[in-house]
């Protein structure tokens, strides 16, 4: 094993018309879908499927019983909808917006009630347990995971990719159906559980799944079996570098979504597990991301690892 140190120190979218799109009439195709979900007492989660357009859409408003209420870019589509009243029927549908500012026709309306308040409640529901995951093909995960528990009950159960929310499905449910993913791809899920009062869980212990690979396409290059371990002022990182039928001498370390630097080693590498620590300068409490991809033989960078966070005791 070789090891090496370093240091290392729902918005709007505009969607005006486009002079070049003055002759652009056709409207986009409407939002097909649409789902609203309580996450609490004065929020819902509203999601929905792509649309589409002769040129492109650009934006999606989404409307409370035809009044606009919030507008996303087109690569959005979910929403939570927030400072909304406690114990109320609401109803919600979507449309989408192209450059030229050609509305869609609203989608089918998709109604929810908010729970009762529950301002006093200020305790997390407990970690979801058992994430389990596996794919559905080259483009779908299916997972689940066992009950949270909560002094005034579980409302929603919200998924994460990569520390991003991608889903969210009803407190009564465990288990969710994730779409839109990429062929031969590793994909690392937790789960938080959320209660009326807005209360979220710690994350649930985190999933791979890796979606089957394209026709045609060869074994996967992403380093296997990563780990973080955090300890006061640095991570280590072990993980096993992929089969490319040469030695692998460069990875390149992404902290936190970002290129944080390259990992070479001079000489030839031994086999088995690889491992590199990091140091840290931030305080107790602070998170890192962590995720590695390889140099491949032919000089081209190959596909990310799964992706591990820890927390600096």
């Amino acid at each position: 094993m070789l090891t090496a140190s370093a240091a290392l120190l729902l918005t709007a979218c505009g969607g005006g018309a486009d002079a070049g799109d003055s002759k652009d009439t056709a409207r986009p195709s409407t939002p097909s879908g649409v789902t609203a979900q309580a996450g609490s007492a004065t929020s819902v989660h509203v999601m929905w499927e792509r649309s589409s357009d002769d040129r492109a859409v650009t934006a999606y408003e989404v409307l409370q019983r035809g009044r606009r209420v919030m507008t996303v870019p087109a690569g959005k589509r979910m929403v939570d909808v927030e400072r909304l009243a406690p114990s109320t029927a609401y109803s919600f549908t979507v449309r989408a917006r192209d450059a030229a500012g050609n509305l869609s026709a609203p989608s089918a309306a998709a109604t929810v009630t908010t729970p009762p308040a529950a301002p006093d409640d200020r305790t997390p529901p407990t970690r979801p347990p058992a994430l389990r995951g596996t794919a559905a093909g080259s483009h779908e995960a299916v997972l689940t995971w066992g009950r949270a528990s909560d002094d005034a009950g579980v409302t929603a159960y919200d998924i994460y990719q990569a520390d991003s929310r991608v889903h969210s499905v009803p407190g009564t449910a465990t288990t969710a159906r994730v779409t839109h993913l990429r062929p031969g791809t590793v994909y690392t899920f937790t789960v938080r559980a959320r209660d009326a009062a807005d209360n979220a869980s710690p994350d649930s212990p985190p999933v791979d799944v890796t979606t089957a690979p394209a026709p045609g396409a060869g074994p996967s290059t992403a380093p296997t079996g990563l780990t973080a371990t955090a300890r006061k002022g640095g991570v280590t990182l072990t993980w096993t570098p992929p089969r490319t039928g040469a030695p692998v001498k460069e990875h390149q370390l992404y902290l936190n979504g970002k290129f944080a630097t390259t990992i070479v080693w001079g000489a030839t590498p031994p086999p088995g597990k690889a491992a590199y620590t990091f140091t840290v300068t931030d305080g107790p409490g602070t998170r890192y991301t962590a995720k590695l991809r390889a140099r491949l033989p032919d000089g081209t960078w190959g596909d990310f690892s799964a992706q591990r966070t820890v927390v600096i005791p």
